[in-house]
């Protein structure tokens, strides 16, 4: 009763040359938002304090219904609506799609969890030209900026593919400096896997030992941002919300423990210290 995700999305329109998805799932279809705020309010009823909103491409969201809303005008109308619901997060998220409606709900609305996790999958502008992707390093670079000038306690988290087709050392060093141009605190780390009938299934692959390396530096280099930014709230008072018995997440998705905190509640902890990947606290 802590954390519930809600699909509001599922299907993409776009096709990127590595993913077999929309193969599988089809065009972008979007739940009507009062079907998702009804749903949404019976969670809140049953003591779900956090609802995380989900899909296959979640920016896309609306395009498909009556009037064509978006999912700004969506998060705008579950805050409106659900007024009980504490915290509201989004799942990977689509960059190039972040317009200002939903970019100022990201940086300005409270019960709006300060982490944006953002589906960049390269750091260098041929590979992600290969992928067929959207936008480019320096987009990615220059919104994460803008994200953290509005809002500086918001956390970065992104999908980045080690070793796609073509990718030589230099385009992967690009994706290891992403990793610190961004300041990505929450990786995730896929190495390429070849998927039948895909685009990138046909380009010149890379030796699964190359790729298995290159997944482990940028892993590596992940786990360095984490234990810098985890360093950095030592000290602080948090907010958390505790899902299992003294163990719980604060708004930036970061993980603590708090021993005596019950699964469930929302708490004030003062952090205290770290131990590898997770934060160390007393309840206030």
């Amino acid at each position: 009763k802590t954390r519930a995700f809600v699909e509001v999305q599922n299907g993409c329109d776009h096709r990127c040359t590595f993913c077999i998805i929309p193969y599988g799932r089809g065009n972008s279809r979007s739940v009507p938002a009062g079907s998702v705020i009804e749903h949404i309010q019976k969670l809140v009823d049953t003591g779900f304090k956090e609802v995380v909103l989900t899909g296959v491409d979640v920016t896309s969201y609306g395009h498909d219904l009556p009037g064509s809303p978006n999912l700004g005008s969506l998060v705008e109308r579950i805050l409106k609506l659900v007024p009980d619901l504490a915290r509201l997060r989004l799942s990977s998220i689509d960059g190039v799609e972040i317009d200002d409606r939903l970019f100022d709900l990201l940086t300005g609305e409270a019960r709006v969890m300060p982490h944006v996790h953002l589906s960049l999958q390269a750091g260098d502008n041929m590979i992600l030209k290969r992928m067929k992707r959207r936008h480019s390093r320096e987009l990615a670079i220059d919104l994460v900026a803008r994200l953290k000038a509005k809002r500086p306690d918001i956390a970065i988290g992104a999908d980045i593919i080690a070793g796609f087709p073509t990718e030589d050392d230099a385009m992967f060093a690009n994706s290891m400096d992403l990793v610190e141009q961004c300041g990505i605190v929450h990786g995730h780390i896929f190495p390429y896997s070849p998927k039948n009938g895909t685009p990138a299934a046909r380009m010149p692959q890379l030796d699964k030992a190359t790729i298995k390396a290159r997944a482990a530096l940028l892993r590596d280099k992940g786990q360095q941002a984490l234990a810098a930014y985890l360093d950095s709230q030592i000290g602080t008072t948090q907010t958390v919300l505790i899902e299992r018995d003294g163990k719980g997440r604060l708004n930036s998705f970061a993980e603590i423990q708090v021993p005596g905190g019950m699964a469930g509640t929302l708490i004030k902890a003062r952090v205290t210290g770290r131990a590898d990947s997770y934060l160390l606290g007393e309840a206030l």
